[in-house]
């Protein structure tokens, strides 16, 4: 069962679309996983992330794609790299994590509501 929460609490999340600029190995962490570069636009700009995507990507497909995350969470140190925005993923039938993304290209930056 999950915990209920108030709407108030879910409009401090905030979700906004980016696309994702440079990807790459990240071989230092403990669970295999990309670095990524995501562009969410002139008002929150470029965010690095750390996202345990292996299965389904390779970083070559990944640049231009956008993809969905949490950019007001505080930054997570991941072994040598500093990740400052949650990249959301939905987890396949085998537990591989994908990509949360618009069905259409939208602005870079713009919030989920």
């Amino acid at each position: 069962m999950t915990e209920t929460i108030s709407i108030d609490a879910f409009d401090r999340v905030d979700i906004r679309v980016g696309t994702i600029v440079e990807a790459s190995p990240f071989p230092e962490a403990r669970k295999p996983a990309l670095k990524l570069l995501i562009d969410f636009g002139p008002e929150i700009g470029r965010k690095r992330s750390s996202a345990q995507i292996t299965i389904h990507y390779r970083p070559d497909q990944l640049i231009g794609r956008q993809v969905c995350a949490v950019v007001n969470f505080p930054p997570r140190r991941i072994g040598p790299f500093e990740s400052e925005v949650l990249t959301l993923g939905m987890p396949d039938e085998d537990g591989a994590v994908v990509l949360v993304k618009p069905d259409f290209k939208v602005p870079n930056g713009g919030r989920l509501f």
